[in-house]
């Protein structure tokens, strides 16, 4: 079968219509309908029922997914592999979103240099959705993210409990005020619990989509916002920024996600070198060059 035919497939199922998924794949809608159509045909059964909303999965369809999903993931590991680069034993390939990247990701891939020089790495930075989607297609070998979506056929693991704190530059500050709170997106989970404990903030005079960026304005300018525990530990033990009295925690959570399949040896290399990365980022003043299992240099 032709593998455009099952990656058409699932970007109809991740987009839930046609007209999208046509201008994801940068096709007409008539190429998709057409893939869809001839897949279909080889298949024996209808895959979508086509409504003004877009198109829902029929009972095939859903059953499919993840035969589609497996076909193109052994597709793009068999074109990696082709692709190994001399020297080079294996290739992994990982995004996260890019608030993770510094320093989770950073410490990671030092860990990996100095600890499996043989693995080939491939990195990609991007949002939640696309990174779920990447690892569904065979892209990714592994995502990490906050709060990932339910898929068939994936496997998540719980890396790191992470919490969202209230933080302001004003001491002894007791309360959020619209007139200096920033409101950052940390996902849906998140704005679905912040609405209901600060309904007043709804209409906040500045969202910021990036939480990194959302930091650096308010320890220029001033203000308050929910970041990231570890991400404002130094400014709150500098007194630069200091804990809102009475706000509550949200949970925010880093995970690990992955094809249910068995991990290769070198993906069980990198979940490894993920693990010493956390331990470099909890240990206070340590490089990621001292964390178990590196050499000191």
């Amino acid at each position: 079968m032709d593998i455009d035919l099952a990656r058409t497939f699932l970007d109809v199922v991740a987009t839930g219509s046609f007209v999208r998924a046509a201008e994801r794949l940068n096709i007409t809608q008539t190429a998709v309908s057409a893939r869809i159509k001839a897949l279909e045909e080889q298949l024996g059964r209808s895959l979508f029922v086509r409504n003004k909303a877009g198109a829902r999965l029929t009972p095939a369809g859903n059953e499919f997914i993840r035969y589609a999903a497996s076909m193109v993931q052994i597709w793009e590991r068999a074109r990696q592999q082709v692709a190994l680069p001399p020297g080079r034993e294996a290739i992994v390939t990982i995004g996260g979103e890019l608030s993770l990247w510094n320093p989770l990701l950073l410490n990671w891939l030092i860990w990996m240099h100095r600890n499996a020089p043989e693995i080939a790495l491939r990195t990609h930075v991007d949002l939640g959705e696309r990174l779920i989607e990447k690892v569904q297609t065979g892209v990714l070998d592994l995502a990490i993210m906050y709060a990932p979506s339910q898929r068939p056929g994936m496997k998540f693991e719980l890396l790191l409990e992470e919490k969202l704190i209230a933080v302001s530059t004003e001491r002894g500050a007791s309360d959020m005020q619209s007139g200096d709170y920033i409101h950052v997106d940390w996902g849906p989970d998140f704005a679905a619990h912040h609405e209901i404990v600060f309904p007043h903030l709804r209409d906040a005079g500045m969202f910021v989509g990036l939480g990194p960026l959302a930091l650096q304005y308010i320890l220029t300018i001033g203000g308050s916002g929910y970041f990231r525990t570890r991400a404002v530990k130094p400014h709150l033990d500098s007194g630069r920024l200091h804990r809102v009295a009475n706000a509550p925690e949200f949970s925010f959570s880093i995970y690990a996600l992955s094809s249910a399949q068995p991990d290769s040896p070198a993906l069980q290399t990198a979940r490894e070198g993920l693990r010493m990365a956390l331990m470099a980022e909890r240990d206070e003043g340590e490089s990621p060059a001292r964390a178990e299992g590196a050499p000191a240099h």
